[in-house]
């Protein structure tokens, strides 16, 4: 029974070790493929190659949300931020136990730093998921999405933050497209505005910039630390992902809409309905990730502009072809 034990043991080990060797040469090599100068200097094509997928990505998430919510009579913006938390909860720790991402568990430390851009982010999904279930009467929001990029270099210059994407070059690029893409926008009139939108869309931008440059600050702080005692990047959007839960869920049971209601008003015998809300889910579930590991790995500058492509990008394509 000794000798079965040990060899149990022994082969527990030697797995454990063997996962953490392959998992160190996966990283070892996508450092020395990302050191080479031919690939560095490829950097801002696949950064390009981003922008339009987040776009085109987001173009699509409107669509669905557009059909979805008024056919089935579904505007729960707190239940919907919630599922696509949790859905990315799940995948990340499907991806951790088929090995492809290490993920070291949920430690409370991690999870104070990350409580402010937590709150921040959630409140924020909520206000633009609203605004897309109210799409009929609540326009400014996408209207002034473009100032997100410059409401960012303005926390981060007030706050004396320092970035690699922060110069008077930047600066001036982001200045003049942001303000470029508002001004041709509200050109070709929003209607229905009402005082209340005003409110709302400043506090939106004004949170998902605080949670962006918050977890930035986070990432910066963690490379600090001695190398075994660092959380990666999955670490901590996994910390960040699990308090979104907890401040959405509570949220959740706290509103007029409760998980009951909700619920049952749900179109569950339909299976147009679980492929509409599917979409809309992992959709948003593939775009938060993609503005998470952004400002994670680059700045929250970067993030800022991505998360904010479709509308920056759209007012010139629309110039573009009805010339």
């Amino acid at each position: 029974m000794n000798s079965i034990c040990g060899k149990t043991n022994t082969l527990q080990s030697n797995l454990i070790s063997s996962s953490h060797v392959k998992h160190d040469y996966c990283v070892s090599l996508v450092k020395s493929i990302l050191s080479k100068h031919s690939l560095k200097s490829l950097l801002p094509v696949l950064y390009l190659l981003l922008f339009v997928i987040y776009g085109l990505g987001d173009k699509l998430r409107n669509f669905v949300v557009g059909i979805f919510i008024p056919q089935y009579h579904y505007p729960y913006a707190v239940a919907l931020c919630f599922g696509q938390v949790v859905i990315s909860i799940l995948f990340l720790n499907l991806l951790h136990f088929l090995g492809a991402v290490s993920l070291k568990s949920y430690t409370r430390l991690l999870g104070e730093k990350l409580l402010v851009p937590s709150i921040c982010s959630s409140l924020y999904g909520v206000l633009s998921m609203w605004v897309k279930a109210n799409s009929s009467t609540s326009g400014l929001l996408p209207v002034v999405l473009p100032l997100l990029p410059l409401v960012t270099m303005a926390l981060s210059f007030l706050l004396k933050l320092q970035s690699p994407l922060h110069s008077t070059h930047v600066s001036v690029i982001l200045s003049f497209f942001s303000c470029s893409a508002l001004v041709i926008t509200v050109s070709r009139g929003v209607a229905g505005i009402n005082s209340l939108e005003y409110i709302y869309a400043a506090l939106a931008l004004l949170l998902f910039s605080v949670s962006l440059i918050w977890l930035a600050q986070v990432s910066k702080l963690e490379h600090c630390h001695p190398s075994n005692a660092q959380a990666s990047v999955f670490d901590i959007y996994y910390a960040h992902l699990v308090n979104q839960s907890g401040v959405l869920g509570l949220l959740w049971l706290l509103h007029s809409d409760n998980p009951w209601h909700v619920l049952s008003q749900g179109h569950w015998q339909i299976l147009l309905f679980h492929g509409y809300l599917s979409a809309i889910l992992l959709l948003g579930m593939v775009l938060n990730f993609f503005v998470g590991v952004t400002v994670l790995c680059f700045s929250p500058l970067a993030g800022a502009v991505l998360h904010s492509s479709y509308n920056l990008i759209v007012p010139f394509l629309q110039i573009y072809l009805f010339m």
